[in-house]
């Protein structure tokens, strides 16, 4: 990980700009920014404008963070534009860098009439900050990747408001006054107006076959209204009617699969389940705040089943159980994900702590949406050729 646009600008500079061939919404936030990035492409989709999409990180395949059209960018349109990008990169530049402008690349060789790009990290700093937007969205600002964007709400938010662009309009989702005071003045600033989201749109508007669970996917979705009405757009039924976006409190069975990782997404998830008997099973990056997540939904829950998630910086399964046992949950540490399932039998269930946990359950369960789940691997894509 290296913040900074020097290296991004550089390699954009050498594929001949990319970035600034296509119209973006760029999307920044704690959480609910991937949701509002679904919402805002399944619309586009639905009144016939043609719609790219680059989110992070992907549950299971690196397509996933490429849609194009309404689906995962082949594979060989993902390597074609890694290979281009692989020639002029310098050998430092970092993982996320070279899929951005892999991205920007990929998108200005299929020219949808819109690309809805997602911040990776912060703002100001983010790879993706090299567009040139239509629009910017600023979804709910919380505490997380402290180490990195800062220890208080306020200069979080001042890394996020990095994405507002002189004269570009800025909508922002429903948030605290701290976060809006610091993204307003940023955006007075640099003469962006800015729209509030919960000021031009209510809750009522949302259409009641809207797919996506939990009461945090409909403060998402007046967002993603309030970016559809900013740019003229407003007839989206069957947008928000058929949006996807898996791995966020979707049911599978008795199961329910949510990716929430901190602590602001597992309020949100409390409020949606409210006090019950679930079973839980999770799984922590070492660098995320188990305990407060832990404690948060522990009203929710009966008992707690531990596992490793799929990742470098994965908790032991044991170490997780330990942290739930301190949050007041009794818990049992698992071999393996589908241990943890299996022994959850017909119990209504919460699987969540990862997006890689998530992303993992969804194919243990057999609800992976977009066919075969094995991954493209990324290495061998950003190999120079």
């Amino acid at each position: 990980m290296r913040p900074g646009l020097d290296a991004i600008r550089a390699v954009c500079s050498a594929l001949g700009d990319p970035q600034k061939s296509f119209r973006a919404m760029h999307v920044a936030g704690t959480n609910g920014k991937g949701a509002v990035c679904a919402i805002l492409d399944s619309c586009l989709r639905a009144a016939g404008i043609r719609s790219g999409r680059y989110t992070s990180p992907h549950l299971v395949r690196l397509n996933e963070r490429f849609f194009v059209d309404g689906a995962p960018a082949s594979d060989e349109l993902i390597e074609a534009s890694a290979r281009k990008v692989a020639k002029v990169a310098p050998a430092d530049l970092t993982f996320f860098e070279a899929l951005t402008a892999t991205a920007f690349d990929l998108y200005a060789g299929v020219k949808p009439d819109y690309v809805v790009l997602e911040t990776g990290l912060g703002g100001r700093l983010d790879a993706t900050n090299v567009c040139e937007p239509e629009i910017a969205v600023i979804t709910r600002i919380g505490l997380d990747h402290c180490d990195w964007l800062g220890s208080t709400i306020a200069e979080i938010a001042a890394e996020k408001a990095g994405i507002i662009k002189p004269g570009v309009p800025v909508v922002v989702g429903a948030n605290s006054n701290e976060a809006i005071d610091v993204i307003e003045s940023h955006a007075h600033k640099v003469g962006a107006p800015v729209i509030y989201a919960p000021d031009v749109v209510d809750r009522s508007e949302v259409p009641d076959d809207f797919s996506l669970e939990g009461s945090f996917n409909r403060e998402n979705a007046v967002t993603a209204l309030a970016v559809l009405k900013t740019i003229g757009l407003s007839a989206c039924e069957a947008g928000f009617r058929n949006v996807v976006w898996p791995g966020r409190f979707q049911r599978v069975g008795n199961f329910i699969v949510d990716g929430a990782h901190n602590p602001p997404a597992a309020r949100a998830l409390a409020s949606s389940l409210g006090e019950g008997n679930l079973t839980l099973i999770a799984g922590f990056c070492g660098d995320k705040d188990a305990e407060a997540v832990l404690k948060t939904l522990a009203p929710c829950v009966a008992r707690g089943l531990a596992v490793k998630t799929n990742n470098p910086r994965s908790l032991s399964a044991e170490d997780t159980a330990r942290r739930m046992v301190a949050a007041g949950i009794s818990a049992t540490p698992c071999a393996s994900l589908k241990e943890a399932v299996a022994l959850a039998g017909s119990d209504d269930a919460l699987i969540c702590g990862s997006l890689f946990l998530a992303g993992e359950a969804l194919v243990e369960l057999g609800a992976y949406p977009w066919g075969d789940a094995k991954s493209v691997d990324p290495s061998e894509l950003l190999k120079a050729q």
